[in-house]
């Protein structure tokens, strides 16, 4: 199933939730009777899809889907996704995006540092004018984020491991991919995940999942592994965490969650996390050589996306304002490593 197929209702998705300022979870700690809380006061870039984090991915999955299938039969109008990007994305709103960052170390770390990473990465490359406008407009806060993250990991001495946005491993994983790290932040974070998960092994997959995951702990570890040890370690380091996997035992993260109320916004997640497995089981299998191993996650993958992007449209906005960025990771992974 190609991203293409669902470009046009996934950009429309994207343009309804990043213009969309009510409902809104600021998350914003207020320190004076004085502050304005207007969202679009805190972050006239970021201030719609509920949440700062769902808006900076929204973004990024509608700059995606221009730069992959813009004006071709997938999506050929795409002005209007231009237009609202352009008043968003502008040098000014991102500057003051950068110093609400730069004043609070610690809001959205490390899932919307990598996704604001993400969407710089995204934006530098579409070949147009548009794509090098919005990236250069991002620099101030990708330089943000990079002096955030190097300041973090000396001090990150264990790893987030749970299937929520603080997880660890996601969001470097993110972080590498983006490309956008200075040479040394991007060194520290492969140190970090390295120290982190190196020696890890018989990871506890009988407790996934828990009941607002929507991401695996365990797989978005492995995930991570295979992005910073050399290809031919991996596999051997994969036998060890997960070895139910290659004794051919059954393995709880290769079978679909159970969705008992897809409109509850924490038992929701879950459909998330069988769209985030799904990428994630199809990058492994993909790090991986033919044999049986590779065959299980490939059938793991197919089961989990196929569950998974019947909700991605639902017309309620517990989903609708996060869920199709995870679809379109799904549908089109990051390669990393």
């Amino acid at each position: 199933m190609p991203l293409s197929a669902y470009a046009a209702p996934f950009a429309g998705l994207a343009l309804a939730n990043i213009t969309r300022e009510y409902p809104n979870f600021p998350a914003h700690l207020i320190s004076s009777p004085d502050e304005s809380l207007e969202p679009r006061s805190l972050h006239p870039a970021f201030y719609g899809a509920y949440d700062w984090h769902s808006s900076v991915h929204m973004h990024w999955l509608l700059v995606r889907l221009l730069r992959r299938h813009g004006g071709t039969p997938a999506l050929p109008d795409t002005g209007t996704a231009v237009d609202v990007l352009d008043r968003h994305l502008t040098p000014d709103n991102l500057a003051a995006e950068a110093a609400y960052l730069r004043d609070r170390p610690s809001f959205e770390r490390p899932y919307g540092w990598a996704w604001l990473l993400a969407l710089a990465a995204e934006c530098r490359a579409v070949p147009d004018a548009a794509g090098a406008r919005w990236a250069e407009a991002l620099r101030p806060a990708v330089a943000t984020v990079d002096h955030l993250l190097a300041d973090w990991l000396p001090k990150a001495t264990y790893p987030v491991r749970h299937g929520n946005h603080p997880n660890s491993a996601f969001a470097l994983s993110l972080v590498l991919d983006s490309g956008e790290l200075s040479a040394a932040t991007d060194r520290a974070v492969r140190e970090r995940l390295l120290a982190w998960f190196a020696d890890d092994h018989d990871a506890p997959a009988h407790w996934e999942p828990s009941g607002q995951d929507f991401l695996s702990p365990a797989l978005t570890e492995a995930d991570a592994v295979r992005r910073v040890l050399p290809k031919e370690r991996f596999a051997a380091w994969l036998d060890r965490f997960l070895p139910a996997l290659s004794s051919g035992d059954p393995c709880p993260l290769l079978d679909v969650p159970v969705v008992s109320d897809h409109a509850d916004p924490q038992i929701g997640h879950l459909l998330g996390l069988s769209l985030s497995r799904a990428a994630a089981l199809r990058s492994l299998a993909d790090a991986l050589p033919d044999g049986p191993v590779r065959s299980r996650l490939d059938a793991a993958a197919g089961a989990h996306l196929s569950a998974g992007l019947p909700a991605v449209e639902r017309g309620d906005f517990t989903t609708d304002h996060w869920l199709a960025t995870f679809a379109a990771l799904a549908l089109d992974p990051v390669a990393g490593g």
